[in-house]
């Protein structure tokens, strides 16, 4: 799937992956997570080799990856519960990320209770409780409605203001990668290549609607669409 990626992602930033449906970037995201072994290479975190999950990383289902008996403050809480934190300690953590994605009052519903979206906002809410430096997310708004994928949006943004981790971030959206990212990577047909890497740097301090009609996101946009359109050929 994947064939001489080297790449670098700095700290406090969201860095996008995108390319042409199967080209490998979920594949490369399980890869920095731990959850798959590259045939070759390394992956290395401040200079110390991945050779499987690790604290320092959490990550964000496509699908919510939800326990379906568990109460939403338990779900939220699981990765603390894993390693052992405290009852006590570990709910007052997820309690706050709770409310941080909007779920506060949700503590003790269960996932059959909540729209996927809220679903999906349980699934960050654990990624972020744990605390990890790195927070991977496999196109974590694909099932949610175009109004809700723009709120996810906004609360994510905030969120990386907020939480200074770095964010790896697979989408097949151009437009989502261009608004939430401080840098894209483009990535080519599998076996898969770094076609390009673009730093997006839109104004954020004059409002979502500004920034969607701006000329940088416009530009940059289409720019993406350019180089992407030729691999569907």
């Amino acid at each position: 799937a994947l064939n001489n990626i080297s790449l670098s992602f700095p700290e406090g930033e969201l860095a996008s992956l995108l390319g042409p449906s199967g080209c490998g970037k979920t594949t490369l995201l399980k890869i920095i997570a731990g959850l798959l072994p590259p045939t070759s290479g390394d992956v290395l975190i401040r200079g110390r080799k991945v050779t499987g999950p690790g604290p320092e990383r959490s990550f964000v289902f496509q699908d919510f990856a939800l326990m379906p008996w568990a109460t939403v403050i338990r779900n939220a809480a699981f990765g603390l519960e894993l390693r052992g934190v405290p009852r006590s300690e570990r709910e007052a953590r997820a309690e706050k990320y709770l409310a941080d994605v909007g779920l506060k009052g949700f503590e003790q519903k269960f996932p059959h209770q909540l729209s996927g979206g809220m679903r999906q906002r349980v699934g960050l809410a654990r990624a972020l409780a744990v605390n990890a430096d790195i927070v991977m997310m496999d196109e974590p708004f694909s099932a949610v409605d175009e109004q809700t994928r723009r709120q996810f949006q906004e609360d994510l943004l905030r969120l990386v203001a907020q939480e200074r981790k770095t964010f790896l971030f697979v989408t097949h959206s151009i437009e989502e990668a261009v608004y939430v990212s401080n840098r894209i990577v483009l990535l080519s047909r599998r076996p898969s290549r770094v076609s390009e890497i673009i730093d997006v740097e839109l104004p954020r301090e004059t409002g979502p609607d500004q920034i969607r009609r701006h000329p940088i996101y416009l530009d940059t946009v289409e720019r993406i669409w350019q180089t992407l359109k030729h691999y569907l050929d």
